[in-house]
């Protein structure tokens, strides 16, 4: 759990290749709706017996998420809500899972105080994964750059670090063309201000304007170009649903309002040009075009994971879906 949804999506992938046949896990896997999804539904799904597997993986998104307590003010009684107990029958049937099948819960940021976080910490294995800052970050750069077969000077990492930030997407991407670019000797200040730029992140805002302009020619465009580029379907699926929930939040912040530094702090966005068109995107866009656009998201999400489409159909099916029409706040 946590913002960090490269470290977290690589940790599922590690997860994915300690299960067992990886041509057998397709059939054996389930993905589910968290936000959506029933204790009975949950339970009939994890004690399915494997398809000529040993193992089986569900993975649920959003459930923890769902179950967060509501902030109350201070000498108001808490009322009661339907959800109050709801997380005990989750408690229960996570906690009779048989030793056949692997469940991962995926979420965002989740508080500490979060009921069923704490029913099951006990028994399960917590993986946190908050965006990395300051010392984390170089180090993160460093055992990057080494698993890349490249090496680099500590000032070229202050300066990528400074660059590019915690999104490590896009620092994965960036530490790719460096150590391409400088096979064979050790990656300097030289090389980062030659090469790094911000041309994908700009390029990846201008398809989330195509899109939810219902522009399809621009957002395909632009697709092909990033996939020509190198980036892959997964990147791009979670550049696209962060900058969503980052506009939903931003347009929040602003109601509620709060100051451009406090936005740009909530939103973790190190550079001003990113924080710059989040608020003009947040500003320009209705609230049912975001969340239309965002619950698209998720189901593509869920298409891929499943294997029902591999990563660049989906993302053209979903550019095409989404650009059909658009519908007002």
């Amino acid at each position: 759990m946590g913002e960090d949804d490269f470290s977290l999506t690589r940790s599922l992938e590690e997860i994915k290749k300690g299960i067992g046949d990886q041509s057998l896990l397709v059939a054996n896997t389930t993905v589910l709706d968290g936000r959506q999804v029933e204790p009975n539904q949950l339970r009939a799904v994890c004690v399915t017996v494997p398809f000529l597997a040993e193992k089986r993986l569900v993975i649920i998104q959003g459930l923890l998420g769902r179950l967060e307590p509501e902030d109350k003010p201070r000498r108001q009684k808490k009322p009661s809500r339907p959800g109050e107990s709801e997380y005990k029958l989750f408690a229960d049937c996570l906690g009779r899972i048989p030793d056949s099948t692997v469940v991962v819960l995926i979420e965002g940021k989740i508080k500490g105080n979060n009921p069923l976080l704490k029913q099951l910490s006990p028994k399960a294995e917590v993986r946190s994964f908050p965006v990395l800052k300051d010392d984390r970050l170089r180090q993160w750069i460093r055992q990057e750059v080494v698993g890349q077969g490249a090496s680099i000077s500590p000032e070229a990492v202050d300066l990528l670090a400074k660059l590019v930030g915690g999104n490590l997407w896009i620092m994965t991407s960036e530490i790719s063309k460096l150590a391409l670019f400088a096979t064979g000797r050790r990656i300097e200040v030289g090389d980062i201000k030659a090469l790094v730029s911000s041309a994908q992140e700009t390029s990846v805002f201008a398809m989330v304007d195509a899109i939810l302009d219902s522009k399809a020619d621009s957002a395909e465009q632009l697709l092909v170009q990033l996939l020509e580029r190198g980036a892959s379907p997964a990147y791009l699926l979670v550049m696209i649903s962060r900058q969503a929930r980052l506009i939903v939040l931003a347009r929040e912040l602003r109601r509620r309002r709060k100051t451009e530094a406090e936005i740009q702090d909530r939103l973790g966005l190190n550079s001003e040009f990113a924080l710059r068109k989040t608020l003009s995107q947040a500003q320009r866009y209705p609230l049912g075009r975001l969340r239309e656009v965002y619950n698209k998201l998720l189901e593509t999400d869920l298409s891929i994971k499943t294997g029902r489409f591999d990563g660049e159909l989906a993302l053209n099916l979903l550019i095409a879906e989404l650009c059909q029409r658009q519908i007002a706040e």
